[in-house]
């Protein structure tokens, strides 16, 4: 977490694909020659594999969401903000599954709890940039909001791709 400033798009493909696929490749040569463990080793970096390429796609629920950005500034694929906070930008590690501990995700450990929701409220902002502030009740995926502006700090909020590139254009 010290170094987290440092782990952008780039290192994260380099982890993913060079640091594990050469780790993979090594289980592999260790399965093959019928080393103890090395099986179950090269299970496990190939599903810790997929989920950080998941998370550099950055598909929902494995997305990047800022509750006070709007639609199209929401980042697509793993394009972390530092200046969002550290909450925003590890919620796809802890959201990608659990490999060791129960709720730590990818971490060791549990690093913080995430919240649902924050206390407060936001102030009026326009349903097409920000529908999320318009739901009473959670979110979920690509929230079309509701009738009336409620200002709620939802953070569990995901937005699918296509609705980010949509926004985009």
């Amino acid at each position: 977490m010290v170094n987290y400033h440092r782990l952008d798009h780039a290192a994260l493909q380099k982890l993913t694909y060079s640091y594990l696929g050469n780790w993979i490749q090594q289980q592999s040569d260790d399965a093959k020659a019928d080393k103890p463990g090395a099986a179950e080793r090269l299970g496990a970096a190939r599903i810790l594999q997929t989920k950080l390429a998941a998370i550099l796609e950055g598909e929902a629920p494995l997305d990047i969401f800022v509750r006070w950005k709007p639609v199209k500034e929401q980042a697509q694929g793993w394009h972390p903000d530092l200046n969002d906070g550290i909450r925003q930008n590890i919620r796809p590690f802890l959201l990608a599954g659990d490999v060791g501990k129960r709720g730590a995700g990818l971490f060791r450990t549990v690093p913080l709890k995430l919240k649902d929701k924050d206390r407060g409220t936001e102030p009026q902002r326009p349903k097409a940039d920000y529908p999320w502030f318009w739901c009473e009740k959670e979110p979920g995926t690509d929230p079309p909001g509701g009738k009336d502006f409620v200002g709620n700090r939802w953070n569990d909020v995901h937005l699918t791709l296509a609705r980010k590139k949509e926004a985009h254009s």
